[in-house]
């Protein structure tokens, strides 16, 4: 198995090695095995990331009717849009390390569908959340303070610019 190769210790002498080899004895496609499922997993992420904060700034604007809101909500909203966007396409994550981990273990899945079709029947629905916990200790703050410091750099360059 090619997979499994790749993933012993000592195969290659290097990244360079280890790029050429992979070319050289199964074509450049080989570079990019897999890259489906990570790309299904993060375009929906992304989409219901930005989706669940700008819909939750507008919401917190109108609420309370400021026109700016400040570093500290900014961090809260981002990091709720983060939970909102974690929970809501976790399932796709778990599938992705479902299909990686088969890949290990010889277990192989058809495509995303198979995989979480697969982990439905043997795990329940439930299964399609499992470790949601965890992956949200980093997501959470982790998008929070990347909205923060994106809303942050814009009123740095909205400044410059007005100047």
């Amino acid at each position: 198995m090619p997979v499994l190769k790749k993933l012993q210790r000592g195969v290659y002498k290097n990244l360079v090695d280890a790029f050429v080899r992979i070319i050289r004895e199964e074509g450049p496609a080989e570079l990019y095995r897999g890259l489906s499922p990570s790309l299904i997993g993060v375009i929906p992420y992304a989409a219901t990331n930005y989706f669940a904060y700008d819909t939750l700034r507008k919401a917190y604007k109108k609420a309370f009717g400021k026109e700016e809101i400040g570093n500290v909500m900014t961090l809260i909203i981002g990091s709720a849009a983060g939970a909102f966007s974690s929970s809501a396409t976790f399932p796709l994550e778990v599938a992705r390390k479902h299909m990686q981990a088969g890949a290990l273990n010889g277990r192989q899945y058809g495509n995303m569908l198979h995989a979480l079709i697969s982990i439905v029947e043997k795990e329940g629905a439930a299964g399609l959340y499992r470790g949601l916990g965890p992956s949200c200790l980093k997501l959470v703050p982790a998008a929070g303070i990347s909205f923060m410091c994106y809303e942050a750099c814009k009123r740095i360059l909205v400044e410059n610019e007005q100047d």
